[in-house]
């Protein structure tokens, strides 16, 4: 609940201002029932009309004015409970932005997705019942009892034996809430995974014909999550039925006993009436209070989920401040590396030892499967290496400045990716200052000018999202042009020439030796005559570094890069 506590610190001109308006209608609902007995005693049964009316009246103006503070309380607490969501939302994304990849599969899209969402609607919720009530059931309960007791004291000692109930099961709801509470935050969690599986991998599920497996497997998940949120409604449609029941009968007995009371003298009718309305106000206050607390589980629960994201050391605040500069040579260092992903049995990179240095050109090649993805997302810190570390320039890689480290790097992955929005809006997206002549330049060198020129409105030509109107090869070449365009002090390739043919392939890889000749490059590449020429090749094999050297002396030395040469032969010679 700190963090709930946190977020609301910043609104306390509103939470006074909310207060005092709360205490006026307080005592404007305490104050009616005193009206109510002196119109009775003093009107009704003298058979005073004037003093009925003058009463009526002042009994009128105390209610209007109290319609008047509740609606205000409302809006003041809606406003502040809105507020404190937004603001707690928007720290959410940003702290989210700063994840590893990591620290993305530790929690699961779905469930970023759901604490982004529901967590916080549940939070905002309970913050706009608490905040009305917080002050109003204190006053009630309070002010409450101060003026039965007033009234008749013996009268009011029943109202002591209803009191324990009521806390008992209160305290009975809370302990049953809790868990059941966090059971359905955790089955909402699993039915976003499954919803966004079958969203996202509609093509292979109707490829594969699955979708009554999809079917059942989302109706379990839908099964699972109703069956957990009516357990949880169970326990609160119980909650407000025991109340009023308790009320009820605490009210017969009142009226039970201040009948006896009345016929002997002790006590007078209007009194009697309003007895019955401060007992009313004081049961009213405990049931607004139980009903606080039923909601406080709930609340924790989301709560607890948005603190786990918002208390996680992301790269930016484990990193040091140390910036790299444009153009300066780098000296990449890979020092012992072990990775293994979060919960994994196995390495998936073992020993990875090499040095990548500015004007070299370093290619890793393996089988499927083999790290070689996940050797370049260490060096972009998508991942924190397991044991070992990474040294730029001698230094340790967490002393740089995330961003600094990453704007050095002009990064083509694996799956082109592009972005809804014109050609050159693609191109500039890790440049913004980018001039025409800078986007016409790095087409060329991605062989790319030329199709670029042959669409309709040429470099503001739009692209559809993901690029769906552009084959393969074209998303890879201006995937390629993006990143020269950000002219980055490290070049990664990552397999990016699978979609080209070997002649573009050829003249791609020629344009960019030039373009990248003061540059460390690093080329993860599956054909050997994309890496043919560079100036060492590391091989891996199921995660290990088995082989580094330049082509010819891998072809000597290598087993494993024997094998993959020889499975490519025809494309070795063409390269």
């Amino acid at each position: 609940m700190k963090t709930i506590f946190r977020y609301a610190s910043t609104y306390k001109f509103s939470i006074l201002l909310l207060f005092l308006f709360i205490f006026i209608q307080s005592l404007t609902q305490l104050g009616l029932p005193t009206l109510m007995g002196m119109i009775v005693d003093n009107g009704v049964v003298v058979g005073d009309i004037k003093y009925i009316l003058r009463v009526g009246f002042i009994m009128l103006a105390v209610a209007f004015l109290g319609i008047i503070m509740s609606v205000v309380v409302s809006y003041l607490a809606a406003d502040i409970a809105m507020g404190v969501g937004k603001h707690m939302r928007k720290d959410v994304f940003a702290k989210v932005t700063h994840f590893s990849l990591h620290q993305f599969d530790s929690f699961g899209t779905a469930s970023l997705i759901t604490r982004t969402t529901n967590d916080i609607t549940q939070i905002q919720q309970a913050l706009i019942m608490f905040l009305r009530m917080f002050l109003t059931a204190p006053l009630m309960l309070v002010g409450g009892i101060i003026l039965a007791f007033s009234k008749d004291v013996q009268l009011s000692l029943i109202i002591l034996f209803a009191i324990p109930f009521i806390v008992l099961f209160t305290f009975i709801v809370l302990k049953k809430g809790y868990p059941l509470f966090k059971n359905v935050q955790e089955r909402l969690d699993r039915l976003n995974v499954v919803l966004r599986e079958n969203l996202t991998g509609v093509r292979v599920i109707r490829s594969f014909t699955k979708q009554h497996d999809e079917r059942k497997r989302l109706k379990k998940a839908n099964r699972q999550l109703t069956d957990a949120t009516i357990r949880v409604n169970r326990l609160m449609a119980f909650t407000f039925p025991f109340m009023m029941l308790l009320m009820n009968l605490t009210i017969i007995f009142i009226i039970w006993f201040g009948g006896f009371r009345i016929e002997n003298g002790m006590l007078e009718i209007g009194d009697l009436m309003a007895f019955i309305q401060y007992v009313t106000l004081i049961l009213m206050a405990l049931m607004m209070a139980s009903m606080m607390f039923v909601m406080i589980p709930r609340a924790q629960v989301s709560a607890n989920r948005i603190n786990e994201l918002l208390t996680v050391k992301t790269l930016n605040e484990k990193s040091g401040g140390k910036r790299l500069d444009a153009g300066q040579p780098l000296t990449i260092t890979f020092e012992n590396v072990h990775f293994a992903y979060p919960d994994a049995e196995e390495l998936v990179l073992q020993q990875i030892d090499f040095t990548a240095k500015t004007g070299e050109t370093t290619a890793i090649i393996g089988g499927t499967g083999s790290g070689k993805t996940t050797l370049v997302q260490l060096l972009m810190r998508f991942y924190e290496p397991t044991s070992g570390a990474i040294f730029i320039n001698g230094e340790p890689i967490d002393v740089y400045d995330v961003a600094s480290l990453r704007n050095a790097i002009g990064y083509v992955p694996q799956k082109a990716l592009l972005f809804s929005g014109t050609v050159s809006d693609n191109l500039r997206y890790g440049n913004e200052a980018a001039s025409m002549e800078d986007l016409v330049h790095a087409a060329t060198i991605a062989q790319a000018h030329e199709f670029v020129s042959a669409l309709p409105n040429g470099y503001e030509t739009p692209i559809e999202q993901g690029g769906a109107n552009l084959s393969g090869g074209q998303k890879q070449r201006l995937a390629i042009a993006r990143a020269v365009v950000r002219k980055p002090s490290i070049y990664i390739f990552d397999d990016s020439f699978s979609a080209l043919d070997y002649e573009t392939d050829l003249k791609l890889r020629q344009a960019l030796r030039k373009e990248t000749k003061n540059k460390v490059v690093i080329i993860v590449a599956q054909r050997i005559s994309t890496i043919k020429h560079a100036d060492q090749i590391i091989v891996l094999d199921k995660g290990k570094m088995v082989g580094k050297g330049t082509h010819e002396q891998l072809m000597e030395t290598c087993e494993v890069y024997r094998e993959i040469a020889a499975s490519q032969m025809g494309e070795v010679e063409t390269g």
